[in-house]
């Protein structure tokens, strides 16, 4: 790892013991199984949602995007973490509480997509064993 993904335990220890996944030549940041942070190039991003991207916005804070190999630009659900933050680790436990809870909110959502999804091919399973048990009538 990086030394500023390293230095990232210390920026954050009034929040909580995070992890450092390697993910995409970069490194995704955790607590608690949810990625609530992505370090690319040393610079960090916190996730962001509907309900916290005004924090972002407000101070101007872009999101991270990356060139996509097919031409153009993609951005990500990811915002650029403000300076403030590597100065003051009870600002810094703040704006990971938000990017936190921004993150277990998405993996709550994928969680209930995939479960209706799945429901989805039960239901559809039954109805053509249900068809296929029918005889013909002769």
């Amino acid at each position: 790892m990086s030394e500023f993904t390293d230095s990232l335990q210390d920026v954050f220890s009034q929040f909580g013991q995070i992890s450092a996944r390697r993910m995409f030549g970069g490194h995704g940041i955790y607590f608690d199984n949810c990625m609530f942070g992505l370090v690319a190039e040393d610079t960090l991003y916190l996730k962001v949602d509907q309900e916290n991207i005004h924090h972002f916005k407000e101070l101007d804070l872009p999101p991270f995007t990356f060139e996509k190999n097919k031409g153009g630009t993609m951005s990500m659900s990811f915002h650029l973490a403000p300076e403030t933050i590597f100065e003051d680790h009870d600002e810094a436990a703040r704006w990971a509480e938000h990017a936190w809870a921004a993150a277990k909110r998405a993996k709550l959502a994928k969680s209930a997509k995939k479960s209706a999804k799945k429901s989805a091919k039960k239901i559809a399973k039954k109805k053509v064993k249900k068809k296929s048990k029918k005889s013909p009538n002769i």
